[in-house]
């Protein structure tokens, strides 16, 4: 009989059984079609070999007028500018106090202690702080949780790589744990950054170089108190955990009895966000410290304070949101240094420039800053989460509204809030959490106009939307859409396999890119035993198709100012992608596991038996830079649609020769009976691409069992 070629569909279909989708693929990771044939994406490499703190979700590029190429990093603990793979630490300051002072703590075991004690007594636990701290008692570290009159209470010992031991009695304790004292009322939440400036030293080790640096706040006390952990002078990075290195603490000693006060400054960034989302609101909602001190929460019902930052640019200048707080601006003349400070401190009060906002983006048609969600300009300070409000045309401080200029605003009268706008090459989408909205410049005296374009449509969250030319894609709660003059649902044959398997408290960091070299658009998304993105989605706008894989991005940009695309991921690393062949997360660089597999095949109506005797393989390796590239061809066969696979063979298609010569296996012997039958192909192996062609098979009947 003649060789049958194996011909598929294009795209993955899991909205049908296996069986039903015969002549079409079921399942794929790491893959994309070109031309309907399917293939091994690209792979990544460390964009540098720097780290930034907290978890990215906003990412923006930009050329100077100099030529300075800029990438803005919005993260949940800072903001920074990337030059050259350096980050700049611009995130923007809330206050800066004169009165603040500082208070160490040293002194010696009231009794021997055990390796296993988990309360030590001291003689005196006068200058330890109460709410717990770190420890160092001989070589050890310990953490305690509270005090009790004169014992540390909710000990852990042997912490930060040291070693539980028994130490004897009156040996000294040292504590690297800083209570600081600010008379101002800090307005600190737990992990807020603060540096502090002209600081005295404490009298012993604790010294002014010690305490004049950036520190993370450890613990929230009350109003006027938190907490620091000394370290010896490095950067901030050395006190994260989530950077993977270990801070060298300094622990106070009996000389340490100054408070470092009289002229010390404490300079505060803006408040750190989530990178989980919390809902609810009251005493059990969001994690400990992330209010006001003595206040319950405020979290919104449903709602969350995952943080997220919008940016934008006002030439060659920076704009910057953190979604419902305050607007920012960068000024490129100041120097890659200098912080972003407040927009309302720019102009005068008559300005009545917003001071909170849920986004902010400039109009690129008529150069107007634009604030989604923001306080009126009769009421400063207080929030409208539906209203706009837009600046006079090229001035970034003119924002109240006269005869003399285009400052004004619009309001939304559909829905509870706005969710995210995206700006188009016609117009600007406007997306609340049940209707859209398309907002165009008309010029004086009515400047901009505004319609309802759909009043039935759900966003995923802030992040979902993206646009291409003059259409919009989005994901929403259980659909996908797209504007293209309308809204209409975007027919997906994946959409039953990414929503029944997805966590939807975490929704909101659902995250759109735009993968332009190859028509995609990509969604990520978390799975639902995941609590961050780690699987994506992939719509073929060109082909009309659907797949997806498994892959933890955070935040995405197109290629354009950077020759690749650039992702961030959760390890804290900007990576290029379609770079390379592997994954470049770690050097050496290893292989990105691929694979696509058919849905069910058979012969006839399937009531009879197929005999599978070979596969002629279609595959090229063109591009590997492997010398012995390798893919693995599997068939497998099964008698009925549910039933297991009874029997299942493969061998490797193999590359012998050094590219760019081709050279293929010929053949692949098989002996697999049965009423229908697969195919997979897949690597793992490094340096090695693949792209798919019409592989054909020796099938024949075989008898009705």
């Amino acid at each position: 009989m003649p060789l049958t070629k194996l011909q598929f569909k294009p795209g993955i279909n899991r909205e049908t059984t296996s069986y039903s989708n015969e002549g079409g693929w079921f399942d794929g990771d790491k893959i994309r079609f070109r031309m309907g044939f399917p293939e091994k994406i690209g792979g990544w490499i460390k964009n540098s070999g720097n780290a930034f703190l907290g978890t990215c979700r906003a990412l923006h590029a930009w050329v100077a007028l100099s030529g300075e190429k800029y990438i803005g990093v919005g993260t949940t603990l800072k903001y920074y500018i990337s030059e050259g793979g350096t980050y700049h630490d611009i995130t923007p300051l809330r206050v800066a106090s004169s009165s603040v002072t500082f208070a160490g703590g040293a002194d010696t075991l009231n009794g021997a202690i055990t390796d296993s004690a988990q309360s030590i007594t001291l003689n005196s636990a006068s200058g330890f702080p109460t709410g717990g701290g770190r420890i160092l008692i001989g070589s050890e570290q310990i953490t305690y949780g509270g005090v009790s009159s004169a014992t540390l209470t909710g000990c852990e010992r042997g912490v930060n790589g040291t070693t539980a031991a028994a130490h004897s009695d009156s040996a000294a304790v040292t504590c690297c744990t800083i209570s600081v004292t600010d008379a101002d009322n800090h307005g600190a939440l737990e992990n807020d950054f603060v540096t502090f400036t002209n600081a005295a030293s404490l009298g012993g080790v604790i010294t002014a170089n010690v305490l004049n640096q950036e520190y993370q706040v450890t613990h929230v006390v009350s109003a006027t108190v938190f907490q620091i952990e000394a370290r010896s002078v490095a950067s901030i990075e050395s006190i994260t955990t989530t950077s993977g290195l270990n801070p060298t603490f300094v622990f106070a000693n009996t000389s340490d009895t100054g408070n470092g006060g009289g002229s010390s400054v404490g300079a505060y960034q803006v408040n750190t966000g989530l990178d989980t989302s919390v809902g609810g609101t009251g005493w059990g909602a969001g994690t400990w410290g992330r209010r006001t001190w003595d206040s319950a929460s405020t979290l919104a019902a449903g709602g969350s304070t995952l943080r997220i930052w919008s940016h934008d640019n006002f030439g060659e200048d920076l704009l910057i949101n953190v979604r419902d707080e305050g607007i920012f601006y960068w000024d490129k003349s100041g120097g890659i240094t200098a912080r972003a400070v407040s927009l309302s401190s720019l102009g005068v009060a008559t300005d009545n420039i917003p001071t909170i906002a849920k986004q902010v983006l400039v109009s690129d048609k008529d150069r107007h800053i634009i604030a989604f969600g923001c306080d009126p300009e009769t009421a400063i300070g207080t929030q409208d989460p539906l209203l706009i409000r837009f600046g006079s045309q090229e001035s970034f401080t003119d924002w109240a509204a006269k005869t003399t200029n285009t400052a004004g605003d619009l309001r939304i009268g559909s829905g509870s809030e706005i969710v995210t706008a995206v700006e188009t090459r016609q117009q600007i989408l406007v997306f609340t959490d049940v209707s859209l909205h398309a907002m165009q410049f008309l010029g004086p005296p009515f400047v901009f106009g505004i319609n309802t374009v759909s009043e039935n449509i759900t966003t995923a969250g802030p992040l979902c939307a993206i646009a291409v030319n003059d259409n919009v894609f989005w994901m929403g709660r259980e659909e996908f859409y797209i504007y293209s003059g309308a809204v209409q649902k975007l027919p997906c044959s994946v959409k039953d396999y990414v929503f029944s398997d997805f966590n939807q408290d975490q929704i909101e960091k659902v995250t759109a890119a735009n993968n332009s070299s190859f028509s995609e658009i990509w969604w990520f998304y978390p799975s639902a035993s995941s609590e961050e993105n780690d699987r994506y989605v992939i719509f073929n706008y060109e082909q009309n198709i659907w797949y997806y894989g498994n892959l933890g991005r955070t935040a995405w940009m197109d290629r354009g100012v950077d020759e690749n695309p650039i992702a961030a991921s959760t390890d804290h690393y900007l990576y290029d992608h379609e770079s390379g062949l592997d994954d470049g997360s770690n050097a050496p660089a290893t292989a990105i596991t691929s694979f696509i597999e058919s849905s069910q095949m058979d012969l006839g109506e399937g009531d009879q038996f197929a005999f599978l005797s070979r596969l002629i393989p279609d595959i090229t390796f063109r591009n590997s830079t492997s010398n012995s590239p390798t893919a693995t061809f599997t068939l497998s066969a099964r008698n009925y649609p549910g039933g297991p696979y009874l029997q299942t063979e493969g061998d490797s298609v193999v590359k012998t020769a050094s590219a760019p010569v081709e050279q293929f296996t010929n053949q692949v012997n098989t002996r697999l009976r049965g009423r229908s039958f697969n195919l997979k192909v897949e690597t793992e192996a490094v340096e090695t691409t693949w792209r798919l062609g019409t592989p054909r098979v020796d099938v024949r009947p075989d008898g009705g069992r």
